[in-house]
């Protein structure tokens, strides 16, 4: 089995050619509101948490502004710095994205004075995935810290279908995942 920035750097390059494949009209049609039985699942006062997809990634903005639309609170991750935790804080914008400015890491995230929130149900990236749902992450273990100290949140992954894995290295710190949704398949929910 290879190592994880080894397997890191053959799935990065997979979904990479996967997305770039996909013509712009049909990207924008995927991933763009959960799936019934997933939907089904959240609680109507359940707070959201999502992350600001990077080019090559599942998006989550359409279910962003879906759930906003149904009344749910959003929330993404934020860093105060490269070395802090990750916690999550309010995000009312996902149209406009006007409440984000950009963090430490480059990514887009909620301003410094945004409300600090908990989601109960969390969506998650990631890098690959197996069907009983183990997760590979960027490698920073941000997700997996976050997950380990709020144990009950709902964590589903966004995947494209190619991040699929048989197996996957998996360490004790490695939180799994209740679900992954890709554009074909939900895998989980059980």
């Amino acid at each position: 089995m290879l190592s994880k920035p080894d397997l890191r750097r053959s799935l990065r390059a997979a979904r990479r050619a996967h997305v770039a494949a996909q013509p712009e009209a049909i990207r924008a049609l995927l991933f763009h509101r959960p799936p019934a039985p997933l939907a089904a699942r959240i609680a109507g006062d359940a707070v959201i948490g999502l992350y600001h997809a990077g080019p090559w990634e599942a998006p989550a903005r359409g279910y962003a502004r879906f759930f906003l639309e149904a009344g749910h609170r959003l929330a993404l991750p934020r860093f105060a710095g490269r070395s802090a935790p990750m916690v999550f804080a309010h995000h009312k914008d996902p149209y406009g994205e006007s409440d984000l400015e950009v963090g430490p890491f480059g990514l887009l995230q909620p301003a410094a004075d945004a409300e600090v929130l908990v989601p109960d149900v969390l969506f998650v990236p990631l890098v690959g995935f197996t069907a009983d749902l183990a997760r590979l992450g960027q490698g920073g273990g941000h997700y997996d810290r976050w997950l380990g100290e709020h144990p009950g949140t709902l964590a589903i992954g966004l995947a494209w279908d190619v991040q699929l894995c048989e197996t996957l290295p998996t360490e004790s710190h490695d939180v799994p995942l209740d679900a992954v949704v890709t554009p074909t398949r939900i895998y989980g929910l059980d």
